[in-house]
């Protein structure tokens, strides 16, 4: 990425003046091997998604500022959660259940300076929790640590213009072409600061409501009530600001980002002190208070899952936007699986650990030595089953009406090659290839389904909890007894399927550490979720578009700043948006000058759908309008690329170039003598279209502006996959495989 461009290395090559060169952005996605550990942060990435797919709106409203802070408020629940489950695990299941029961501290020799038998210093229940209260601690600091580290590594870069008072025009371009969207650091760092603090005080509460419990002080009334109003500090934060686009948010609240999180630490270490403070009598018993936590969190989070779902609808409803998913539901809908994901994560290392404490027994089942985990999660794992049959039914929908499609397409895939003699093998294979490539446009409703059902069952299962007063072990006492050994059969069935999720997240994590191309497959997915900035949750995976983005349009206008030249910009999947991106960045006369040609885009089909409100169908009308031309290609078998559906206007033809013919050849021909492959998503560059296409866009733009004296132009190293790249007069970027 830091290479000189192929013109320096050998200028004699292009002496014709065609410079080609690509952007390569994979090193920012899948390059060493501890961002494996990435996937670790999925529920906030999810969450930072639900963000963008904000409905369009006309104007920066009420309801628009609404959106944002609930979803943030949604994001910093899922810190809570993922602080609580750590708490859970190490300071309820190991320094209060197991170091207090003489038959589990017994068989593990580490816990032997913990046991409550062992009449040690540690054996009295506050030190326990105290020294356990360090791993998720250590938990929050490695979170603090990475958000902090990568924004200086991915994000920290600025946009070409620094124009500190856009003018009208420019506050009124489309979002993505304002001046401070690729550079929000004043919300990362309130966010991070906030979330920190939140993370130290789940911490800091479950230390001191423990002891509180215990003997009722005024000094524990006292830090409850310090940990209530900082608390209430942190969420007031993360309600008053959010992003501010309009220029580039280079300021940092450096007050309130030192001392927030340090305010939240000294609490922590006096919730330490207290909890340790010598309690002889103290016995424990039973589980920590975590059932009451966990519902309230869960009635929290669904809370705002329909608050959110309410705001988004009456957007939509003001100004609709053509295909938007769910009906501007999608953003409630990815919040409700971000919410879902932080679940079965705290669920299955609950589980899990306290399956590896009890031993043979079952956990929460009041057969071995500890209580096990809090019972909301038997009934959470119980519904995990119910959830999974109801997806049966759509799955073997979309199987049966794939196959009804593929056959249905087979006499319009053979009346594509009029001249070529029918083969039923082939003609089948193309037609199930293009069924299966329309499955994409199923997404939608899947995700409908699911995160509808997953509101239902959770609240289903927080109230089971509540029925059954919260009892550990007895989680389905009430029942009969048919009704109860089918609900303990799920529970349990549920309880390995959530534990083997998580198993399975953490093993592939670990293959991708030591796998390259299993990493490659992690930053395949790392390209949709983290192309979008940290707005709502500053612990998730970093933005790699705000260092692309700059770079590429930096690249662009400096060339041709300083050579009057004029740019074809080649953009294939993921790199088609960036593309988009970068030239919404630059200034107008650069755009005037720039020709963009796309091939197996999302750009509409999944970003347009998603993300209305910045790749809608006004937003891409206004790219064609500022673009001295663009045109894009596609088929009918690429199951991610698609038609941008921007019509023709003002004297500019239409922007889809009809569907390209997959396979380019049906049989055998002098030109193919072998049979051609269904490309589906891959090998644009090899149709003959794609040439033909970048020639009418070069021919078309205006002849390069006269210079006194050339120069030539720094570059970036050769070849990338999926990449957009800038290439000088007369070229057409490309981007490979």
């Amino acid at each position: 990425m830091n290479g000189r461009s192929s013109s320096h290395r050998a200028p004699e090559r292009f002496a014709d003046g065609l410079v080609p060169e690509a952007y390569c952005w994979s090193g920012l996605t899948s390059g060493n091997g501890s961002r494996a550990l990435w996937l670790l942060l999925l529920p906030f990435m999810v969450v930072n998604l639900a963000h963008w797919m904000r409905p369009p709106a006309t104007r920066h409203s009420a309801a628009v500022r609404a959106y944002g802070t609930l979803v943030r408020l949604v994001a910093l629940s899922l810190t809570v959660l993922l602080t609580a489950a750590a708490c859970e695990v190490a300071l309820d299941l190991v320094a209060w259940q197991c170091a207090g029961s003489a038959a589990c501290a017994g068989s593990r020799s580490w816990l032997g300076f913990l046991a409550a038998d062992g009449g040690g210093w540690w054996s009295q229940p506050g030190r326990r929790l105290a020294l356990a209260a360090v791993l998720p601690t250590a938990l929050v600091a490695l979170l603090w640590f990475l958000s902090h580290r990568t924004w200086s590594a991915y994000e920290a870069q600025r946009p070409p213009r620094g124009n500190p008072e856009p003018d009208a025009a420019e506050q009124a371009r489309p979002p993505l072409g304002r001046p401070g969207f690729w550079y929000g650091r004043r919300l990362v760092a309130r966010l991070r600061a906030a979330h920190t603090a939140a993370g130290l005080l789940t911490v800091a509460a479950a230390l001191s409501g423990a002891a509180a419990r215990h003997d009722r002080t005024l000094t524990g009334s006292l830090l409850q009530t310090a940990l209530l109003l900082t608390g209430v500090l942190v969420v007031g934060v993360v309600c008053r600001r959010g992003r501010g686009e309009r220029r580039p948010d280079d300021r940092v609240d450096r007050a309130l980002v030192s001392w927030l999180p340090a305010a939240a630490t000294a609490l922590l270490l006096l919730s330490a002190l207290y909890a340790g403070w010598s309690r002889p009598a103290w016995r424990s018993a039973g589980t920590l208070p975590g059932d009451a936590a966990f519902s309230v969190l869960t009635l929290a989070q669904g809370a705002l899952i329909l608050a959110l779902a309410a705001t988004a609808w009456a957007l939509h409803r003001r100004a609709p936007a053509g295909r938007t998913v769910l009906g501007g539901l999608g953003g409630p809908a990815v919040a409700t699986l971000a919410c879902a994901l932080g679940g079965v994560m705290t669920g299955g290392v609950s589980q899990r650990v306290a399956d590896w404490l009890d031993g043979p027994a079952t956990p929460g089942a009041g057969e071995g030595p500890i209580a096990g985990p809090p019972v909301l999660l038997s009934w959470q794992a119980s519904v995990i089953p119910v959830l999974l049959a109801l997806l049966l039914v759509p799955l073997l929908h979309l199987a049966v009406r794939t196959a009804v499609t593929a056959r249905r397409l087979g006499p319009v895939v053979e009346s594509q090659y009029p001249d070529e003699r029918p083969d039923p093998v082939r003609t089948r294979r193309i037609a199930a290839t293009r069924a299966r490539a329309a499955l994409t446009d199923a997404a939608p409703g899947l995700v409908g389904l699911v995160s509808g059902a997953t509101v239902l069952l959770g609240a289903g299962a927080v109230a089971g909890a509540w029925a059954e007063g919260a009892v550990p072990g007895q989680a389905f006492a009430g029942a009969h007894a048919f009704v109860r050994a089918v609900a303990e059969t799920a529970q349990a069935l549920g309880s390995w399927l959530v534990g083997l999720g998580f198993v399975l997240l953490v093993t592939w994590g670990r293959r991708a550490y030591k796998d390259a191309s299993a990493r490659r497959t992690i930053g395949i997915l790392w390209d949709v979720g983290t192309f979008w900035p940290r707005a709502a949750h500053p612990f998730a995976p970093p933005c790699y578009a705000e260092r692309a983005v700059p770079d590429l349009a930096w690249r662009m206008a400096s060339w041709t700043g300083r050579t009057g030249g004029r740019l074809v910009i080649s953009g294939h999947s993921q790199g088609s948006v960036l593309a988009a991106a970068a030239v919404w960045q630059l200034p107008a006369g650069t755009r005037r000058r720039v020709a963009l040609l796309t091939y197996g885009s999302p750009l509409e089909r999944l970003y347009g759908r998603w993300f209305p409100a910045y790749f809608g169908p006004a937003q891409l009308g206004a790219l064609h309008r500022e673009l001295y031309c663009w045109r894009n290609l596609w088929r009918h078998t690429d199951p991610i690329g698609g038609p941008v559906r921007v019509p023709a206007e003002g004297g500019k033809p239409e922007v889809d170039h009809r569907a390209l013919r997959d396979p380019v050849a049906y049989g055998r021909t002098p030109d193919h003598p072998l049979p051609e492959p269904v490309l589906g998503h891959s090998d644009y560059q090899a149709d003959p279209v794609f040439a033909k296409e970048r020639t009418v866009l070069l021919d078309r733009l205006p002849p390069a502006l006269p210079l006194p004296a050339p120069r030539t132009p720094g570059g970036y190293a050769d070849g990338a996959p999926d990449s957009g790249s800038g290439t000088p007069p007369g070229s057409a970027g490309r981007s490979s495989g």
